[in-house]
């Protein structure tokens, strides 16, 4: 499997594009080397702008551009463009209507070891509660060239989220195809449903080849879009595998999992657990350690799955 990383891939795609369309520019707030932007920056220096460290101000100058007829790609930080720039975002971004692309940049816990001051594990909750602004997660290189012609097609605010480190494949090629709001299984299932986005993917779909040798059917849903949710593919796996376990780099408040309960609650009742990070500072160390220690590992998944499987034989 190809191992590269996610923020690489948007830069080469947008090289791409910015040939085709002079309109796209990237914005930097001194992160064009942790966004791997600095090709871009060297191949269009008329569609590159440098902030400098000033994240309210780049969402600020994004939206002006936007208003100008641009397409801009914000590249920053995700720990600090959803939270220092919270204001900025609703307001000139989604109350404004205008056409920017939010890209948060070492995303989840890739900044593992510099620890909660650098994690970003609430974004998810922040920015789907912003009227009108599309929130997106690619799992693998493949996702994220497709995520990334469709934001520069689409018309709007949006916020992505990419993680700092190479990740495995999930997708044999991006001959797909790739649409925004509209869930991809991954793996056909009917005894219970696992739903993940971004980096856990690859873990989801590993646990559901560990409850294969288990006799256990998993479906695996990719739930790349967390807004606006494909909610007929929730209430599809709730009603045909009768429970759900979800996996996000994220607080277990206000992500995948919390809008994934949502529409089960409101439509079709059924046990839905949640695997990210709890109510508390996550740990400091490598994406992999943090993972494991909050069980974010297939081994774990497929333990709950076991259990929840079992309960739901048991009920009858």
């Amino acid at each position: 499997m190809q191992t590269i990383p996610n923020r690489q891939i948007m830069c080469e795609t947008l090289l791409e594009l910015a040939q085709e369309d002079r309109d796209i520019m990237v914005l930097a707030s001194d992160s064009r080397g942790s966004a791997a932007m600095a090709p871009f920056a060297k191949a269009f220096p008329e569609q590159f702008v440098e902030t400098g460290i000033a994240e309210q101000n780049i969402v600020g100058i994004a939206a002006g551009l936007a208003h100008s007829g641009k397409k801009p790609f914000v590249t920053s930080p995700a720990c600090f463009l959803s939270m220092r720039s919270i204001e900025q975002v609703k307001v000139d971004v989604a109350y404004s209507a205008t056409n920017v692309k939010l890209v948060g940049i070492s995303g989840g816990v890739s900044y593992g070891a510099l620890g909660m001051s650098h994690h970003s594990l609430q974004d998810f909750a922040v920015m789907r509660a912003i009227p009108g602004l599309t929130v997106v997660v690619p799992a693998d290189r493949h996702e994220t060239k497709a995520m990334t012609r469709a934001l520069a097609g689409h018309e709007g605010g949006a916020y992505v989220r990419i993680g700092r480190n190479p990740v495995e494949d999930v997708y044999e090629s991006d001959d797909y195809e790739f649409q925004l709001g509209k869930a991809v299984q991954m793996k056909a299932g009917s005894d219970i449903t696992l739903i993940a986005v971004g980096e856990t993917v690859r873990i989801a779909l590993d646990a559901a080849a560990l409850l294969e040798k288990d006799g256990i059917h998993a479906r695996v849903l990719n739930m790349h879009t967390i807004k606006p949710l494909d909610e007929a593919a929730i209430v599809a796996a709730a009603s045909e595998t009768g429970a759900i376990i979800t996996l996000e780099e994220h607080s277990i408040f206000g992500g995948l999992g919390a809008a994934v309960a949502e529409v089960t609650a409101g439509s079709r009742p059924v046990p839905v657990r949640i695997l990210g990070i709890p109510d508390e500072p996550a740990i400091a160390g490598k994406t992999s350690e943090i993972f494991d220690h909050y069980g974010l590992s297939a081994g774990n998944v497929r333990s709950i799955a076991q259990e929840m499987v079992q309960a739901m034989v048991s009920q009858g």
